[in-house]
């Protein structure tokens, strides 16, 4: 890109710059040898990976390397059942993964569509219209209401234009160009209001433009590349996975080899010490774990799209479980991206209006008490100057409206129509103003004729129509309050008609400075009663002279109402929120303060002052920053990898083209699915699909919830497989028989690592879980004592096992049938260790501290493993193949006994242990998780 600031540029330098020619444009020539010099005016797209080499790349993860270890090593024992089920596994994993990565780097196809597909320029004089794709540096483009601008371009010449740059600035509402130079330096992209960029919509007016960017080097060609280069996070269950991926199978390598050897070391047959030393190493490696996760994550998928958050990548819905941070775009998501009136003045009365958006619904209150304007003159007036000094429309949207129905958990109360505008937001405002009063457009025109109109321009600052009403003709005005001020001779003032005096016009100017203070974009409204027009006479000609001021409206993109019960369960949650717009300063600090993001001490930092502030700087700086305002996509990208480095999880959530490349750096990006633009969408992890901050707050609850589910069922495996290991390594260790043989270690492994492990993956969240403190972003996935548990309680289940074991054989030590029946015993006493250990696994504390029979899902896998074991003792097929025997009552005490042990010690000792009080929040601004914050590492 060039380093020209053509916002600094005259009209005149411009097209000097350009070599071009503002009368006649270039000729085709010149512009077929500068596309040929310039490239094609499009987002260039980073070469594409073949889907064969994603979908290979699948198979490259370690513990998928393990697995296919597992496989071979079944497959040599014989056990094809299992190998064939591994490899099930591993081939479900790599499709999933494939479609998810083939989908991900959509993002630049959407961003193109933002392109326009034709434009009209200049060429050799004569209007044409050309394909975009073919515009050049030094071309001159025409632009109307409704067109797409099609490049960067440098205004020459603006009638009333405004264009609509949300998508890429964040302003709420649409800009006003100029062609005037501005000498300004750093100006943000909001405020370089002679400059036109690709992507963006003129909603009103008509423009001339020379085209000074194309291509990759517009403002769409820096996102479409900052899009390409910021880095995707690896999540930290990926993380955590391949670490114990890592840990699985340096133990069980370990462990063959130790309890082999010994077991040849006190006289036990090699082959058979080998099997039995294979089968641990199997037994030790879960290799139902990648599955288990896939569907807790899944059927965890599915609750969130019943509250309306549709996750794009699976991995992203445990990453939501340790944000810390959410950072969040103004406009549209803790916006309603819909200008809304919640203020009128007239005649020294201050009045609130309600509701929200264009629907027509809501009341105007005189001192919290309700108002009827066609009873209150000058309420009546105002509201007849919004709907008929107005160009545009409200309707409902057939394709968007909503009906009533069961909603899914802490969804907002949106359904019912949907109304959408066709026109200017500010008109659209003081259209939903007027209908809440009663005052419908359509029978208001069918009575007040429009005669005639003096359009709205940005240097008369107001709008004017004539109308014929009863045989007489009214003129109606709005339009900047100061300017129209100084069109005003008299004042509605307690119902009546009285001359304007400067008392009374600083009483105006001070109410509309108060509107303004609050951040509120104030609207004056005036009429004047007119003669009947002559034959011929112009019926405008005096419509704005000697009139009547009759009130003020302030409107303003109003919060979601459901935003501030939300941002109060971050707080809870020990999660900080950030706002991040493009937005002017005082409108962000507002809208803030209302949400409660600013509590004392946090600071408001323009893009200006960020502009200023080195990486040092902003790094020891971003802690106590709650609102970013006026900033560009690069600075969004700058915070988040500052916060990034200052250790936490970010979320961040976005709707426009500019939030892309911040979403999809972020730890977890957030898309609006309503409001959102195509491109933030593909660069998200996650789509809420009803546009509503307050569903991130489910997610994360989700997010967390899942998480703790992996972390139950990692448990319960290792602590059931450390429970095997230590049966079979103690035994060897003191020169004691196998108290298990080969296939019964397989058959344990089988029984309990299966439908008790899924069912714990889909437990149900335990009640405190949103008031506890986001885990640290490093967190080790044995953190929090989980280790300790899982290798107490395998070893007590070892230990007891062993000992029923022993109680048994000890009997008749020679008997080879006693072996068999001590096998036997040890074989039940491990299942049922494990199976009543898994509702253990439920708590963080204890199996007295949750209602057992809560998860039915649960309790109907234990039930059915409790039939597989049983089948394996009692049915006469199997016997010979399991090496088993009936059992009677006495060894069913035995065996219950010495299986509910561990579980019932470590329960006792949860019980007896003084509960730990929670930690509290130490943020500087009260909602960060600061125990995980580090300095920045250089």
């Amino acid at each position: 890109m060039d380093g020209n600031r053509y916002y600094q540029l005259t009209p005149e330098e411009s097209v000097a710059l350009q070599r071009s020619d503002a009368a006649a444009g270039l000729g085709e020539e010149e512009a077929n040898r500068r596309l040929t010099e310039a490239g094609s005016n499009e987002l260039a797209e980073k070469a594409a990976i073949s889907p064969l080499a994603l979908f290979l790349n699948q198979f490259k993860d370690f513990m998928v390397l393990v697995l296919m270890a597992a496989t071979l090593i079944s497959g040599l024992l014989g056990e094809y059942l299992d190998a064939i089920t591994i490899v099930a596994i591993i081939v479900l994993n790599g499709v999933m993964g494939f479609v998810q990565e083939f989908r991900a780097e959509r993002s630049l196809r959407a961003l193109k569509e933002l392109s326009a597909p034709n434009a009209r320029v200049l060429r050799g004089g004569v209007v044409k219209t050309i394909p975009a794709n073919r515009l050049v540096p030094g071309d001159i483009v025409l632009v109307e209401s409704g067109d797409r601008v099609p490049a960067d371009l440098r205004w020459l010449s603006c009638s009333s234009l405004y264009v609509e740059e949300s998508a890429l600035t964040g302003e709420s509402m649409p800009v006003e160009k100029r062609s005037e130079a501005i000498a300004a330096d750093e100006l943000p992209l909001g405020d370089q209001r002679n400059l036109g960029f690709m992507g963006t919509m003129v909603t009103r007016g008509t423009g001339r433009g020379i085209v000074v960017r194309t291509g990759m080097a517009t403002e769409m060609g820096k996102i479409a590349d900052l899009i390409q280069s910021a880095e995707e996070q690896q999540t930290p269950l990926q993380h955590r996975l391949e670490q114990l991926g890592k840990y699985l199978i340096y133990i069980a390598l370990a462990l063959t080899v130790v309890v082999v050897l010994a077991g040849i070391w006190h006289g036990q047959q090699p082959y058979m010490m080998f099997l039995a030393g294979v089968s641990l190493a199997v037994a030790a490696i879960p290799e139902g774990l990648p599955a288990i996760v896939t569907i807790a994550l899944a059927i965890g998928v599915q609750r969130m799209i019943k509250r309306r958050a549709i996750v794009r990548k699976l991995p992203s819905v445990e990453t939501l479980g340790c944000a810390s941070v959410i950072c969040s775009d103004k406009t549209g998501t803790l916006t309603q991206n819909k200008m809304t009136v919640t203020h009128l003045w007239t005649g020294g009365r201050l009045f609130e209006v309600t509701g929200e958006g264009y629907a027509p619904e809501g009341d105007i209150l005189e001192n919290g008490r309700p108002v009827d304007p066609k009873r209150d003159g000058a309420l009546k007036r105002m509201l007849q100057i919004a709907a008929l000094c107005n160009n545009a429309s409200l309707r409902i949207d057939e394709g968007e409206a909503r009906k009533p129905g069961k909603k899914g958990k802490g969804a907002a109360e949106d359904y019912g129509p949907r109304w959408v505008l066709d026109g200017d937001p500010t008109e659209g405002a003081l259209l939903a103003l007027a209908a809440k009063g009663g005052l419908d457009k359509s029978s208001l025109e069918a009575a007040y004729k429009r005669a005639g109109e003096i359009p709205f321009e940005s240097d008369r600052k107001r709008m004017t129509v004539v109308v014929r009403h009863q045989g007489g003709r009214q003129a109606m005005t709005k339009g900047a309050p100061d300017v129209l001020l100084d069109l005003c001779s008299y004042i509605l003032w307690e119902g009546q008609v009285i001359p304007l005096t400067a008392t009374l016009k600083a009483k105006v100017l001070a109410a509309n400075e108060g509107m303004a203070r609050g951040a509120l974009r104030v609207i004056g409204m005036a009429y004047r009663d007119l003669k009947p027009a002559g034959q011929g006479e112009d019926v405008t000609a005096d419509a704005e002279q000697s009139l009547v001021f009759a009130g003020l409206a302030g409107m303003i993109d109003p919060p979601r109402r459901e935003v501030r019960e939300a941002i109060q369960k971050c707080r809870q949650a020990s999660i900080r929120t950030v706002m991040i717009t493009g937005d002017h300063q005082t409108t962000a600090e507002a809208i803030a303060r209302q949400l409660g993001m600013l509590p004392a001490g946090a600071l408001v930092l323009s893009g200006r002052e960020l502009d200023a502030l080195s990486e040092d700087e902003l790094d020891g700086k971003i802690e106590r920053v709650a609102v970013f305002a006026r900033v560009s996509p690069e600075h969004k990208l700058r915070i988040v990898k500052a916060l990034q480095r200052r250790g936490h999880i970010v979320a961040m959530t976005g709707d426009g083209v500019n939030d892309a490349p911040a979403i999809k750096a972020a730890d977890i990006g957030i898309a609006m699915g309503q409001s959102g633009t195509d491109v933030s969408r593909e660069a998200s992890s996650l789509v809420l699909s009803d546009d509503n901050f307050a569903t991130i707050v489910f997610a994360v609850e989700e997010g967390r919830g899942i998480y703790e589910n992996i972390r139950k069922f990692i448990r319960y495996l290792l602590a059931s497989n450390v429970g095997e290991i230590m049966t079979m390594f103690l035994a060897m260790m003191v020169g004691l028989p196998m108290p298990l043989v080969p296939i019964q270690i397989l058959w344990v492994n089988l029984v309990t690592d299966g439908l008790p492990a899924m069912a714990l993956g889909v437990d149900q969240a335990e009640k405190d879980l949103m008031q506890q403190k986001p885990r640290p972003a490093k967190e080790n996935i044995f953190a929090r004592r989980l280790g300790w548990k899982i290798i107490s309680r395998g070893l007590l289940i070892g230990l007891c096992t062993l000992g029923a074991f022993w109680i048994v054989l000890a009997q008749n030590p020679d008997d080879a049938g006693q072996l068999v029946r001590a096998q036997t015993v040890a074989f039940a006493t491990l299942v049922m260790a494990q199976l009543i250990h898994v509702f253990d696994c439920r708590s963080s504390r204890s199996v007295f501290h949750r209602n057992p029979l809560q998860n039915k899902l649960l309790v109907f896998a234990v039930l059915s493993s409790l039939a597989l074991m049983l089948a394996v003792l009692y049915w006469d097929p199997l016997q010979p193949v399991f090496k088993t025997v009936d059992l009677g009552a006495a060894d069913w005490v035995l065996v219950l006994t010495a299986a509910g042990i561990p579980t019932f010690l470590m329960g006792i000792g949860s019980v007896l242990s003084p509960k730990k009080p929670k930690r509290k929040s130490s943020s500087p601004i009260g909602g960060g998780y600061s125990r995980r914050i580090k300095p920045a590492s250089r």
